[in-house]
């Protein structure tokens, strides 16, 4: 099987998964699920203390799935570390056989599990770009020459249901500029809004090889889509989706997600609406590969 990039690069319609890293050291689900998802898909992304909330750390995760023959896709985010630190990180991931980096600024603090923790903010996601093709160029930051360079496929996010959006969409150009190969939306569930926002994305990465992957959580209940729609900035669940849940029994709503998960698949691939997906099952990541053969999509 050919690497995340590779899937890119010849224009196949793309599918990621995720791994996020446990609270703890007992890692027996994690590595379950990397077993499970390593073949299925192109790439892995693994989540840096997603949500401010501290776990274990995306680069070790990351090196774990280059020994079990799967990609991963590193997140870095800018929260934590210092630009000292982010270029060690990226070093370190290099050295360890890590290829796809995905730069994000990451959540404030105040919404994690160490609300007291001092926030770095030393770099954005833009600047990241930027050192990450500095470093894949043959220098640091600073400009001092690197004694080997980097080869990084450079990743980053932008938010499609975003409100004003115009904000979003500059912030996406300025990536863009920067060198970014690839994005990952926020999850979206409005197949029209998404649409529109890809007429816009496409005009900004006119005459770029620049990638762009749906973003797609998978919704387990009712309730889980209430409160991504109350509490989760940048993502909006439409109610003909809540009512489709409703419809059926408590016990049968996240084989509804599942399906409603397979349905948009097969839209924005039949459609050629983007370039690929990135399916996030948060925690229950054995139900994907029964997604992605609903979808019929490709591996």
């Amino acid at each position: 099987m050919g690497t995340y990039r590779d899937a890119c690069n010849a224009g196949n319609f793309v599918v990621s998964g995720e791994i996020g890293p446990p609270k703890g050291t007992n890692v027996t689900n994690m590595l379950h699920h990397i077993d499970l998802l390593k073949d299925l898909v192109d790439g892995l992304n693994v989540t840096d203390n997603q949500s401010a909330v501290m776990r274990l750390g995306s680069l070790a995760v990351s090196g774990e799935i280059v020994r079990r023959g799967g990609d991963p896709i590193f997140q870095a985010t800018c929260r934590d570390r210092n630009r000292l630190g982010l270029q060690s990180d990226l070093l370190s991931a290099a050295f360890l056989g890590i290829t796809n980096v995905l730069c994000l600024t990451g959540d404030h603090p105040s919404v994690g599990d160490h609300k007291q923790a001092k926030s770095v903010f030393d770099f954005d996601s833009v600047h990241l770009i930027q050192c990450c093709k500095k470093m894949n160029e043959g220098h640091d930051w600073e400009g001092n020459e690197l004694d080997g360079a980097t080869d990084f496929y450079v990743g980053a996010v932008v938010t499609p249901e975003a409100d004003p959006l115009e904000p979003q969409m500059y912030k996406f150009a300025r990536k863009v500029e920067a060198g970014a190969d690839f994005f990952q939306t926020q999850a979206v569930y409005d197949m029209d809004n998404f649409q529109r926002f890809m007429e816009q994305a496409r005009e900004i990465t006119t005459g770029t090889e620049v990638k762009i992957m749906a973003g797609l959580v998978v919704l387990t209940g009712v309730g889980m889509a209430k409160y991504m729609n109350r509490a989760v900035p940048g993502i909006f669940v439409p109610d003909a989706l809540l009512d489709e849940l409703g419809a059926v029994a408590k016990e049968d709503q996240m084989k509804k997600g599942m399906e409603i998960a397979a349905r948009h698949i097969r839209f924005l691939r039949d459609n050629e609406v983007c370039d690929g997906v990135h399916v996030m099952a948060i925690g229950k990541e054995e139900i994907v590969p029964e997604i992605l053969q609903m979808a019929n999509a490709p591996a």
